[in-house]
């Protein structure tokens, strides 16, 4: 913003510049930034920010991501992993059954939210729940389990 639109150019002359004699327009008389929020400023974090201070919960140490990585695909979105041309190429052979390989496309877990279409094909999954395991064979599918 340039100087000459600033409140200072209207304000030359006037001696408090609008900040009043009495009160007096000081540096930081709250404190800096969220400064006294259990101390003078407690009823502002109490009202409007409750539960700001404190612990929740137990500490674990050493957390490890790794071992617990375990992103879900439904059912109904399993042909989405396969090219459209292999589904139509499925949909018409019975000799010919596609393998759908979860983990290497980046999931770990089948999960059952959905319907599938009555096409034979192979599903390869590190962890599947019980109604997708149903599903799949329902639809005529196999389940096989991999590392």
């Amino acid at each position: 913003m340039p100087t000459r639109t600033k409140k200072t150019r209207k304000q030359r002359g006037h001696i408090s510049a609008g900040y009043g004699r009495v009160g007096k327009h000081r540096k930081h008389p709250g404190g800096r930034g969220l400064a006294g929020g259990q101390h003078h400023h407690r009823i502002n974090f109490d009202k409007y920010h409750p539960g700001y201070f404190g612990k929740v919960g137990m500490r674990h140490y050493h957390l490890l991501r790794n071992p617990f990585w375990c992103p879900v695909i439904n059912v109904e979105r399993l042909w989405t992993l396969v090219p459209k041309e292999e589904f139509e190429a499925a949909h018409g052979k019975k000799d010919l059954v596609p393998v759908i390989d979860t983990l290497q496309a980046g999931y770990g877990k089948v999960l059952g939210k959905g319907t599938l279409p009555k096409v034979p094909f192979i599903v390869k999954a590190r962890f599947v729940s019980e109604r997708a395991e149903e599903k799949i064979k329902e639809a005529g599918g196999v389940v096989k389990l991999v590392a």
